[in-house]
């Protein structure tokens, strides 16, 4: 399931974006909040005790420096991992610098999969709305459809691909604790960015707080 669930993620996100229009639809921007909320509390609750478990006295620089990462990939990605897009939709050119961002993204919120079923269906919820905006702006793009189909599964490919090679490869294994560290960063950035720009005006409505609370409340008792 590890590598099947984010596949069928992507697949989903595609999905939704042939119904539906993620930049208006109120019934998607709640699917994004309760995406933050959800993987905002399994890091929360799972993966940070987890790394500070392990007793690294300098484990929280590697979360600070996880967090400097993610800033620098969305600045490459428009900032497409926390509901937002601004490329040009009327262009042909394949979006090389958004691909390599996302993968780098997604290949590395993989790593931590192996240990946290919580942790699995955080990043597959996170990556249903991703998935449904990426898919939104390159199908209403005049990129080639086989190009789009490309796109659609090397991304699709990479946090399955980040799972199987900390499972898989034992010297890059020896850093998981210290890669984990660097996702928790990446995760804080993502999920709290998306809590507090999905709604107009920064303003808090009732769906969305009543999306935040469920999420959060599932994530404590599943």
């Amino acid at each position: 399931m590890i590598y099947i669930l984010p596949l069928l993620s992507v697949l989903l996100g595609y999905l939704v974006a042939l119904f539906i229009k993620p930049s208006t639809s109120i019934a998607f921007k709640l699917l994004l909040s309760f995406s933050g909320a959800y993987l905002l509390s399994v890091t929360v609750f799972n993966l940070l005790p987890e790394v500070y478990q392990s007793g690294v006295s300098n484990i929280g620089v590697f979360i600070m420096f996880g967090l400097l990462v993610q800033i620098l990939l969305e600045f490459l990605s428009k900032g497409v991992e926390h509901g937002h897009f601004h490329f040009d939709a009327n262009t042909s050119k394949f979006p090389l610098i958004l691909l390599i961002s996302l993968c780098i993204h997604s290949f590395l919120e993989g790593f931590p999969l192996n240990n946290s079923d919580h942790l699995l269906h955080g990043v597959v919820i996170h990556k249903i709305p991703v998935a449904a905006i990426l898919s939104a702006f390159l199908l209403h793009s005049r990129i080639s459809k086989l190009k789009v189909f490309l796109f659609l599964i090397i991304f699709a490919l990479m946090t399955p691909l980040g799972s199987y090679i900390q499972s898989h490869f034992e010297p890059l294994a020896r850093y998981s604790l210290y890669i984990n560290a660097m996702v928790i960063g990446i995760f804080l950035h993502v999920s709290t960015t998306i809590l507090f720009e999905s709604s107009k005006n920064h303003k808090f409505n009732a769906s969305k707080l009543g999306a935040i609370v469920l999420a959060i409340l599932l994530a404590y008792f599943l």
